[in-house]
């Protein structure tokens, strides 16, 4: 009884102490200053680095004239799309945004279910993490409106928000089997939206960032699925099928696309018969971005498609699938998550050569305007280039960065690299 006693009462052992918590300044000695050579490297790029973010401060907000970006805003953005036609553009993207809603409500509706996201979460933490997410798209869109001069901009936002809003309500109480109705609904929607902006205005007529846009979505669109074919083609067993894929690849793969624009602009019109119209000049574009990126795509992909084990494709074949369905079903969905960093890496680039249509064949995208603006009378010979390119510049940042940005969500998402 005194033995249990004793042990009821003894006192536990006191804990180990805890190592004392690394302050800002170990860091700083730790990653900065661990050596002279450190320590010089640390100073030297500090003093470097603050001259530049000084100088493009004081570029940005003392000795820069923004007054052709304001003037030529709506240049900037659609080109020469007829004013009295803009609410054709706000309609479309109302639209677009009314849809991503209901696919986005959509897609989290499955995750809940599926329960890898929490179903109770706040408003305010899905909104902190939306804005967290998107925030130099946010900044963007922003400074465009402060940059604007009517009420149009501001309206035409506040209706893609709630348009937005709306969809990602209703988008959670769409039906199970609703993901092959909402594919087809966007394709569907996609060309009466195109045959919608180019009824009064044709193509050839677009112009700002808004062509930049058209072009990139048009081509990523179109080319991803005939560059997974190729791939597919070049490692089929058939000697033909695999002989016509690789010299497709390697032929757009050898040749410059300014070339190719230039030979679909101007070189075009001798391979076509007289009777026979000529395409427009943006379909050309479309066309050459297509074929050109394909190649691209065809050998991310195929890369991917070599990085799997062979053991995925025999235990599909030994669960008697057909090897269509080891292909679409086993195979290809874990060779698209592997190579997700390059292929978005690939449409950025895509999104970035969209200004050498501008140059090859006279659009006037958005990097042309930046140079038409400088020619006009009020600012011809006031060395404002600077001002243009640079927001040329940062219209196409906010583009590229949204894709990438996004692009590494879906990596963290799908745990690419990490099982």
């Amino acid at each position: 009884m005194q033995t249990f006693l004793t042990e009821d009462l003894a006192v536990p052992p006191p804990e180990p102490p805890r190592p004392p918590t690394a302050g800002p300044a170990d860091w700083v000695r730790r990653n900065l200053f661990r050596s002279v050579g450190d320590g010089v490297v640390t100073v030297v790029a500090a003093i470097v680095v603050g001259f530049v973010v000084f100088r493009f401060a004081r570029f940005l907000f003392s000795t820069g004239r923004w007054e052709i970006v304001r003037t030529n805003l709506k240049l900037f953005m659609v080109g020469r799309y007829p004013a009295d036609e803009l609410w054709r553009i706000v309609v479309a993207l109302t639209a677009v945004a009314f849809v991503g809603g209901l696919i986005a409500g959509f897609v989290a509706r499955r995750h809940v279910v599926a329960g890898t996201v929490a179903p109770d979460q706040p408003v305010t933490r899905r909104l902190v993490a939306l804005v967290g997410r998107l925030w130099p798209l946010v900044v963007g869109v922003l400074l465009l409106l402060f940059l604007s001069s009517s009420p149009g901009p501001w309206l035409t936002a506040a209706a893609i928000v709630v348009a937005a809003v709306l969809g990602r309500l209703a988008g959670p109480y769409l039906p199970r089997r609703s993901a092959v109705v909402l594919v087809l609904g966007s394709i569907v929607l996609a060309a009466a939206l195109v045959w919608f902006l180019t009824r009064p205005v044709g193509w050839d007529r677009w112009g700002g960032i808004m062509l930049n846009l058209f072009l990139a979505t048009a081509g990523i669109t179109l080319c991803f699925p005939l560059g997974v074919l190729l791939a597919l083609g070049r490692r089929s067993k058939l000697p033909l099928i695999r002989a016509v894929c690789i010299a497709y690849i390697e032929l757009f793969r050898g040749v410059p696309l300014f070339v190719l624009l230039l030979l679909s602009a101007i070189a075009l019109g001798f391979f076509i018969p007289t009777w026979l119209e000529p395409p427009g000049l943006v379909v050309r574009a479309i066309v050459v971005f297509t074929l050109f990126t394909a190649a691209y795509v065809a050998e991310i992909v195929r890369g991917g498609l070599q990085s799997l084990p062979k053991g995925q494709t025999e235990a599909a074949q030994a669960l008697g699938l057909s090897p269509v369905k080891t292909t679409f079903l086993i195979v290809m969905p874990q060779a698209l998550r592997n190579v997700i960093p390059a292929l978005v890496g690939q449409f950025i680039s895509l999104f970035k050569d969209t200004t050498l249509a501008g140059a090859a064949m006279g659009f006037l995208d958005a990097l042309q305007v930046a140079n038409a603006a400088t020619a006009q009378d009020a600012f011809r010979g006031q060395r404002l280039l600077a001002e243009s390119l640079g927001f040329v510049m940062l219209l196409f940042w906010i583009g590229c960065i949204t894709m990438s940005r996004e692009s590494q969500r879906l990596e963290r998402t799908l745990g690419v690299g990490t099982r």
